[in-house]
C-alpha cells in the first residue's frame, strides 16, 4: 500500500496535488511520501519482530540527504557501497556503527576511511580482499569487522541483469569454499574479526522460494561459523520486490486480495522466520527500493 493516487484527475502524494509542486519547482521532479516510508520500516520491523532483526537500509537505492536523514532518526542502519555513501549517511547524522559496508572495489582510502569511522562490518566478496583489509587494519592498530559474502548458487527467478547469487554470477564466495576461508581469517589474518556471514541472491524478487533455497543452504554454514568462530549476525540481504505493473491500483489493500501470488513484507517474513529463528543470530535484512518505492 502507498500514498499514491489519482483524485479529481490529478495525481496526488498524501493529499498533496503533484501539478502544485511541479508548477512550483519545475519538471522533472521527484516526489517521496514520508508515510510511505516509515509505514514500509515499520512493517519490516513488525514482521520481524520474533527474531533479532535490524533493517539496514540499501543507500544505493536513493542517496538522497532527506531520505537518509528520516531513515537515521528512525533508527534504520545502512548498506553501503563506497566511501561517499558513508560520507553521505554520517552528513545526515546516521550512526556508522549501525553501516554494513559492501560491494566489490573497496579501495584503501575508503577502507581507512570506513575503519576511522567505526563502521559495523566489511562484506567481503573474495580472499584477496580480506587480506587487504587485514594488512590495512594492520598498519592501523585496528581489528577489522568482517563478513564473508556467500554465493549460496541460487537463482532468484528475476531478471539476468540483477540476479545475484548463482555460480555464473561474479558476486561471494562459493559456498563450498565459506569454512575453509573462516578458518583462513581465523588463523592468518590476526587484524581480522569474523562478525557474520552475507548473501544476497537477487534484487527485484517477487517469490519468497529463493529466499527459502538460499538460507536452507547457508544456514548450516552460519551455524558452523557461530559455534567455531562465534559470529553474531547472518544478513540474509535485500531484492524484495516492488510493484511496476498496475502501481498506481496497489496502493489500495483490495488490489492486493485480488493479487495473491505478489509477495509481500508479510508473506516475506511468515516463511523466512521459523528457518531463521532458531540459530540465534541477529538477522540483518537490507532492502532498498522496497523502503523508497512503491508497495
Amino acid at each position: 500500500m502507498h500514498s499514491f493516487a489519482y483524485k479529481d484527475g490529478s495525481l496526488h502524494c498524501e493529499n498533496v496535488d503533484l501539478a502544485d509542486i511541479a508548477r512550483q519547482v519545475g519538471t522533472p521532479a521527484f516526489v517521496y511520501s514520508r508515510k510511505d516510508i516509515t509505514e514500509t520500516l515499520a512493517a519490516f520491523r513488525r514482521a520481524l519482530a520474533p527474531l533479532d532483526a535490524h533493517v539496514a537500509y540499501a543507500v544505493k537505492a536513493c542517496s538522497n540527504r532527506a531520505i537518509l536523514q528520516l531513515m537515521a532518526r528512525q533508527g534504520a542502519g545502512f548498506d553501503i557501497v563506497s566511501g561517499g555513501e558513508l560520507w553521505r549517511v554520517i552528513q545526515a547524522g546516521g550512526d556508522p556503527a549501525l553501516c554494513t559496508y559492501a560491494g566489490v572495489g573497496k579501495t584503501e582510502a575508503e577502507i581507512r576511511y570506513a575503519l576511522e569511522q567505526g563502521i559495523h562490518c566489511f562484506n567481503c566478496e573474495s580472499e584477496e580482499e580480506l587480506r587487504a583489509i587485514d594488512r590495512i587494519a594492520g598498519q592501523m592498530g585496528r581489528k577489522a569487522p568482517v563478513a564473508v559474502r556467500v554465493n549460496p548458487n541460487v537463482d532468484a527467478h528475476t531478471h539476468k541483469y540483477i540476479t545475484t547469487g548463482t555460480s555464473e554470477n561474479k558476486f561471494g564466495v562459493d559456498i563450498a569454499r565459506i569454512p575453509q576461508l573462516y578458518r583462513a581469517i581465523y588463523t592468518s589474518m590476526p587484524n581480522l574479526q569474523p562478525r557474520g556471514i552475507q548473501m544476497h541472491i537477487g534484487s527485484q524478487l517477487t517469490e519468497v522460494q529463493p529466499y527459502l533455497m538460499a538460507i536452507e543452504k547457508v544456514a548450516p554454514i552460519a551455524m558452523e561459523l557461530k559455534e567455531l568462530y562465534g559470529i553474531e549476525f547472518w544478513s540474509i540481504g535485500g531484492g524484495v520486490g516492488i510493484v511496476y505493473d498496475g502501481c498506481l491500483e496497489s496502493g489500495a489493500p483490495e488490489w492486493w486480495r485480488k493479487h495473491p501470488e505478489q509477495m509481500t513484507i508479510e508473506s516475506f517474513a511468515a516463511a523466512i522466520v521459523p528457518l531463521l529463528k532458531p540459530l540465534g543470530l541477529r538477522i540483518i535484512v537490507e532492502p532498498g527500493r522496497r523502503l523508497v518505492g512503491n508497495a
